[in-house]
């Protein structure tokens, strides 16, 4: 019998014009599916025309100018809906997501529902559960001793997996499955036995412990910064406060 990480999964990942999930855009978007390790995955790539000035800096980071995804990129409204219901056909058949960060893009991307559909990413979800695997989290539970930083450039290179165009969002999703694939070859003995939806309410705990350890942290540094401790979506901040 297969292992859920030598089954079929899927990748999602996200570009952007900035880092806060509640007023930035996704400027490109990927869907990435592999049916088993080392088979040619299947791509679905969005390209999205923002409709607000696109940072330089974001630019650095992922190589999209503004005039670019003018020129070629579609209205976030139809795309959006694309992005939700791909997601949703994963969680109907069962295959697991995988999410880098999970807490960053599917906040983003249920901001950008709420902005251009009027709707939610959980309104998705409500007759299939959306079953995520969050690599981040895994290997920072799994090997919390580990030093060093846990991005997904540096967990490539610390689980041996290939990176070759980092920030771009079809490149980033497929690491990132490859490296939970990595993640659950190398801890098989703590996870072989647990089923994806075991793991996401697992991760859920971890990550929020992993919250409270970092909030402590920024205290004892004198740091304000605050630290969400939902997983995998953000809760919107009306409803939070």
């Amino acid at each position: 019998m297969k292992t859920w990480y030598e089954g079929p999964l899927a990748a999602f990942d996200t570009e952007t014009t900035g880092v806060d999930v509640e007023t930035d855009r996704i400027v490109s978007a990927a869907l990435v599916v592999q049916d088993a390790p080392g088979s040619r995955p299947r791509v679905i790539r969005w390209l999205v025309n923002p409709g607000v000035p696109v940072p330089e800096s974001a630019t650095a980071v992922h190589g999209l100018t503004e005039d670019h995804l003018v020129r070629n990129g579609r209205w976030p409204a139809p795309v959006m809906h694309e992005i939700a219901a791909g997601l949703h056909d994963q969680a109907v058949v069962g295959r697991p997501l995988v999410v880098m960060n999970a807490p960053f893009d599917l906040t983003l991307l249920d901001r950008e529902l709420r902005r251009h559909r009027a709707s939610s990413l959980g309104r998705w979800f409500e007759s299939a559960p959306l079953l995520v695997l969050d690599p981040r989290v895994l290997d920072k539970h799994l090997d919390r001793y580990r030093k060093g930083r846990r991005t997904l450039t540096d967990l490539c290179a610390h689980y041996e997996v290939a990176l070759d165009e980092a920030h771009d969002a079809a490149a980033d999703a497929l690491a990132a499955l490859e490296v939970v694939r990595a993640v659950g070859r190398r801890f098989a003995a703590r996870l072989e036995r647990l089923s994806p939806a075991e793991l996401h309410t697992l991760q859920a705990v971890w990550h929020a412990a992993q919250a409270r350890g970092l909030q402590a942290w920024f205290a004892r540094s004198g740091s304000e910064e605050q630290v969400d401790p939902a997983w995998p979506l953000r809760p919107e901040m009306r409803a939070a406060a």
